[in-house]
């Protein structure tokens, strides 16, 4: 039996410890925590675009920890199994089944794998084919769905290399695979990390050259990591056949990282990533070329040449200098497009346009075009026809986004901009814009007669109701064709299926009903057609009150909050409360104060979820708004205690006046960021009782470049840093902390080290805490076993500090 080690200070009355550490074998929560945790996962829905067929994946609901205990290497950023050559952390689905669009019954499929370990399911062109990747003892297999005949069968010989993603690429005619294979001349892996080392790890900095870079994870640290990243990631390109199962050497082995077909099928783009390798930021960032070659695997054209990235100008909108964002054009046969920084990537330097936007035509012999400029950091394109494309931009540090309308087949022509708007600020979003499949599979923007539809969330100050409307992209002016009027459920629309028609695809859900597919149609007034039957798995809590609850902070800042009250509540009692949160920087009030919540989403209390205690005799605040807000040239952290006090007990204050909870009985609790805000809060005020903090990051000085939204470096903002960070005021901590944190934490910042370190500072200031660490276990839980002693250490945890009062 694994084991999990704890340590604790005081006298814990659920359980008795004799000594700072106790061996202690996994637990379970309480049955009516349980049963809510042992239920099956509906599956995942995909359709063709023909709205033919639907694809239903189901995977378990959670894995277990010998999914977790497989053979791992960390390189470069990188999990792998280098067993199986694919991600070490890879949830895999163990079902598919079939159904034809708008019928009910399923169609089973035949000859699937046994004991199916299913990844990457991925159309082909056609949409007659499904291929699919599956997991054996050596390696990963290559499958093929015959949708029509509902029949899977093994495809080839020789196993696929999915270190870097989806081995997979469809060749245009739906005849054969373009697939990642394992090179038959693979180098040995070195595994033996006791291996006599032939000299130092030897780094350098160059005087001048800043590299101001995040606290990466998993990172190369010597040569035998470079060189198992490199034997791990090298892989051949060969063709299969899905008509004969024939296979065709169709490049040599190298360390390929994208294969992308240009739209009509003519070309392939393919990237590589080479040496030299870093030891400070993953291989996202390691130097790359990208080349073009025609279907056949003919070299055409280099089309870029990426250097190592590991010094980039200061900033959050600062980038590399070069080309980037290089893709195939949507809306062309075979033309590429790609962004250069006109402020050579600098954000510190005052431009009137930042990124410039250009188009290459194959086969690349001319130059490239510069079609148009963005005033920020280019953000994304929707191509639509030769007139027609919409790019887009945003600046972070004023939270502004700008939506351009441009002509391709002018460049250099002026841009006109349809949005210029905060970001945050939900209740002006208008929506995106709708695109089609074209003839090459692509996507462009959904055109009629110069008009675009846009499918908008819907936030607004009296609720949530997703829109559709149609803008003329000349005039600007819009028509409302659909507007959801639900206040006791939540629609979501996913996309446009006839326009002509109507038609739209949405799924609607409510606090009890969990979220199923609709066919609806806006022109009629009849009710939507259901298109899946999904029944919810919850059931022991359908009865429990929800309710979203609106309250001000003493600065006048409208909040908000989900409360659940006990499904044993009795009017007039008292309750223990346990609040859950996350903070959120922004740049003014306004969007801050803004409500996204819908109170008529389906109540789903996944392993993170605070829910489980309604069960237990809670009140339950869950995703309490806590905006941290600095506007004009104040930064939101400059302030960031004071605020984080005052929305909790905004939040306190309002539940208290509804006369359901003690408020002397108050937990606090949150993952990551909210962890942060948790050991704040129980430092900083002593509005809880105790406090629960998973996978946080405690000392800031640890992440010296900047964390979350804070973009100063330590010695820009050292009274900021210190003044944030637990660790440093741990000598003030008076109230029973409860730090849970995964053993292979791989988030940026959290390092476990971050709660050992907290714990050993609150242990020797005498402090009352309780630390557990979760074995093989990443940012976020996966293992059965793990879920259900978190649990049941939140449930002994709240117990003892909230009802043993």
């Amino acid at each position: 039996m694994k084991q999990i080690f704890f340590a604790w200070i005081g006298s814990c009355l659920m359980i008795p410890f004799l000594s700072a550490q106790e061996a202690l074998s996994y637990q379970k929560p309480p049955k009516e925590i349980l049963e809510l945790v042992d239920v099956e996962r509906a599956p995942s829905v995909s359709m063709d675009s023909k709205h033919e067929y639907v694809l239903f994946s189901y995977r378990p609901m959670y894995k277990n920890l010998e999914d977790l205990s497989q053979d791992e290497l960390r390189l470069g950023g990188l999990r792998i199994n280098p067993n199986h050559y694919v991600s070490s952390r890879i949830t895999y689905v163990n079902k598919l089944a079939l159904r034809k669009f708008g019928e009910e019954n399923m169609i089973a499929i035949k000859g699937l794998p046994a004991n199916a370990r299913i990844s990457y399911l991925t159309w082909s062109p056609n949409e007659k084919w499904i291929a699919f990747a599956n997991t054996v003892a050596d390696g990963l297999e290559l499958w093929l769905l015959d949708v029509e005949k509902a029949e899977a069968k093994k495809l080839g010989g020789g196993y696929m290399n999915a270190c870097l993603g989806n081995p997979i690429s469809w060749f245009k005619n739906s005849e054969s695979i373009l697939v990642k294979m394992r090179p038959k001349n693979a180098g040995k892996l070195v595994l033996n990390e006791k291996a006599l080392p032939k000299g130092p790890t030897v780094s350098f900095s160059e005087e001048g050259e800043k590299a101001q870079n995040r606290t990466y994870q998993d990172l190369l640290k010597n040569k035998q990591d470079e060189a198992n990243f490199e034997n791990l990631v090298k892989s051949e390109l060969v063709q299969v056949s899905v008509v004969t199962d024939w296979s065709y050497h169709w490049m040599d082995s190298d360390l390929f990282d994208d294969v992308r077909f240009s739209p009509d099928g003519k070309y392939v783009l393919i990237s590589t990533i080479n040496r030299p390798f870093s030891y400070i930021v993953p291989y996202g960032r390691f130097p790359s070329k990208w080349s073009v070659y025609d279907q056949t695997g003919k070299f055409v054209h280099e089309v870029n040449d990426v250097p190592l990235r590991e010094v980039l100008p200061k900033g959050f909108m600062s980038t590399s200098p070069g080309k980037r964002w290089m893709n195939w054009r949507a809306d062309k046969a075979a033309s590429l497009y790609f962004i250069k920084a006109l402020d050579d990537g600098d954000a510190s330097k005052e431009m009137e346009y930042r990124d410039e936007l250009y188009s290459w035509e194959a086969p690349f012999q001319s130059e490239p075009v510069a079609l148009m400029k963005t005033k920020q950091r280019f953000s994304g394109i929707t191509w639509g026809t030769d007139e027609i494309a919409v790019a887009s931009d945003y600046w972070w540090n004023t939270r502004n986004t700008k939506t351009y309308l441009f002509n391709p087949s002018k460049p250099g022509g002026t841009a006109k901009i349809l949005f210029d708007r905060n970001y945050q600020d939900q209740y002006s979003d208008p929506g995106e814009m709708e695109t089609k499949r074209t003839e090459f599979g692509t996507y462009v923007l959904n055109l009629e007669k110069g008009k675009v539809f846009l499918i908008g969330d819907g936030h607004t100050e009296k609720g949530q109701f997703p829109f559709i409307d149609q803008m003329d992209l000349m005039s600007g002016k819009k028509k409302r064709l659909y507007q959801s009027t639900y206040t006791d459920k939540k629609e979501r629309i996913l996309s446009i299926l006839d326009a002509a028609k109507g038609q739209v695809l949405v799924r609607i859900e409510s606090q009890n009903e969990y979220p199923n597919y609709f066919l609806r149609n806006w022109k009629g007034k009849k009710e939507p057609v259901q298109l899946t039957q999904f029944e919810n798995p919850f059931k022991s809590i359908e009865g429990v009150h929800k309710e979203l609850i609106k309250y001000k902070r003493k600065d006048g800042l409208e909040l908000s909050g989900e409360l659940y009250l006990p499904l044993s509540y009795e009017k007039g009692k008292k309750y223990p409360m346990i609040m859950w949160a996350y903070p959120q920087e922004y740049k003014d009030k306004s969007s801050a104060s803004q409500v996204t919540t819908n109170a008529s989403e389906f109540i789903f209390p996944y392993y993170g979820s605070p829910i489980y205690w309604v069960t237990r005799g809670y009140v339950v605040l869950n995703d309490a708004a806590f905006p941290i807000v600095g506007e004009g040239e104040t930064e939101p952290n400059d302030s960031f205690i004071e605020q984080l006090v005052s929305n909790a007990e905004a939040a306190i204050d309002a539940v208290d006046k509804l006369g359901y909870i003690d408020r002397k009985r108050v937990a606090v609790g949150g993952h990551s960021y909210g962890a942060f805000m948790t050991a704040n809060l129980l430092t900083h005020s002593d509005l809880f009782a105790c406090g629960v903090a998973r996978s946080g990051a405690y000392n800031r000085t640890l992440t010296p470049f900047g964390f979350q939204s804070e973009e100063r470096s330590y010695w820009e903002a050292p009274q900021v840093y210190n003044t944030m960070s637990p660790f440093m005021n741990a000598n003030k901590m008076d109230h029973p902390i409860l730090l849970i944190h995964g053993q292979a934490d791989n988030n940026p910042g959290t390092f476990t080290l971050q709660s050992e370190r907290y714990f050993h500072a609150l242990k020797g200031m005498g402090k009352p805490a309780r630390l557990v660490l979760l074995p093989m276990e990443s940012h976020g839980y996966a293992a059965i076993e793990s879920i259900l002693h978190v649990l049941w250490e939140q449930d002994q945890w709240f117990e003892k500090h909230l009802k043993a009062k």
